[in-house]
């Protein structure tokens, strides 16, 4: 088997760095895996595994296969979700889709709860309805990327003074001797990102780190494209996985330093995993995303808004 391109190991690292537990690996050298998907992390009424097979071309010229697992999923809304999720891949034909899958999934136990008093009743499941059911798409076209990546070189402002924005600091990961640490600082402009980072090396021990990863993503409401960058800062692919990361959570105007300290210890592939997660725990902390529950409870609750204009429109 092929090896997977690198876009599709960043986007593996972040889904197993956004779902935590939820997200499982069933068979790494196949490239199979698994996420346990919920209406509610907590009291979970509706639940459905989602397993996915990610072809070596993927996500550049071939979509994942999967099957969608549950004792109460009947064939009528096994083909709703089926066409739902190909509607997604269409639209997004040559970018990673499986944080879209997962949150679309999501969106429809939500809906079947709001919707159903009681949970699923797994003895009117019929033997039909049993089938294990695996689904594949064509890829006909790939649209061009509307997303710019700009070197790092930053023009010296000949207009206002920008204001330096404030800067957060997340709580430290260490593992054998290693200590991460992300930072985190709302911007809007290149000229910004420039002045936090100066103002990072201020300090001491961060400028003394063995490595400082950092990326960017900044949204030009005028050309309705967004500027982004990221720097490995001798840590290979570490600012790409980052940036990666910031890109399935759609993040914008924000800047996120993740600071490795090296403990003497090789982790292996674990430091990608622990940047991953130094920076969502910060985005978290600074409401640029949302915990997987609260992502949840927003659904349900966009959803029941929506559903109440309906009512009073008619």
């Amino acid at each position: 088997m092929a090896e997977p391109g690198q876009s599709q190991i960043d986007e593996i690292e972040a889904l197993s760095s956004i779902y935590g537990d939820e997200w499982c690996v069933i068979d790494e050298a196949a490239r199979i895996f698994c996420i346990r998907i919920s209406d509610h992390l907590e009291h979970p009424k509706w639940t459905l595994c989602l397993q996915v097979i990610l072809p070596s071309e993927y996500p550049g010229t071939a979509p994942p296969l999967y099957q969608l697992n549950a004792p109460w999923l009947k064939e009528q809304d096994r083909m709703e979700l089926a066409n739902s999720l190909e509607e997604i891949y269409v639209e997004n034909l040559g970018e990673s889709i499986l944080y879209l899958w997962v949150e679309k999934i999501r969106e429809v136990l939500m809906e079947k709860s709001q919707s159903s008093d009681s949970g699923p009743d797994f003895k009117k499941k019929s033997e039909e309805e049993d089938v294990d059911f695996e689904d594949d798409f064509i890829l006909e076209h790939q649209p061009e990327d509307a997303v710019k990546t700009l070197d790092f070189v930053i023009p010296e402002s000949q207009g206002e003074v920008e204001e330096m924005p404030p800067i957060d600091h997340g709580v430290p990961i260490t593992d054998r001797r290693s200590t991460f640490q992300a930072h985190l600082a709302p911007v809007v402009t290149p000229k910004q990102v420039k002045m936090v980072l100066a103002k990072l090396y201020e300090n001491k021990k961060i400028a003394s780190a063995t490595h400082n990863i950092y990326a960017y993503r900044i949204y030009c409401e005028d050309k309705q494209t967004f500027l982004q960058d990221c720097v490995d800062d001798g840590e290979t692919a570490a600012g790409g996985r980052l940036l990666h990361l910031m890109q399935i959570l759609n993040v914008r105007n924000v800047l996120v330093v993740v600071s490795r300290w090296y403990g003497g210890i090789l982790l292996g592939p674990d430091r990608f995993k622990h940047i991953n997660n130094c920076a969502r725990n910060i985005l978290v902390e600074q409401k640029y995303t949302d915990t997987p529950e609260e992502s949840s409870k927003q659904l349900g609750k966009n959803k029941k808004q929506r559903k109440d204009k309906r009512k009073s429109d008619h």
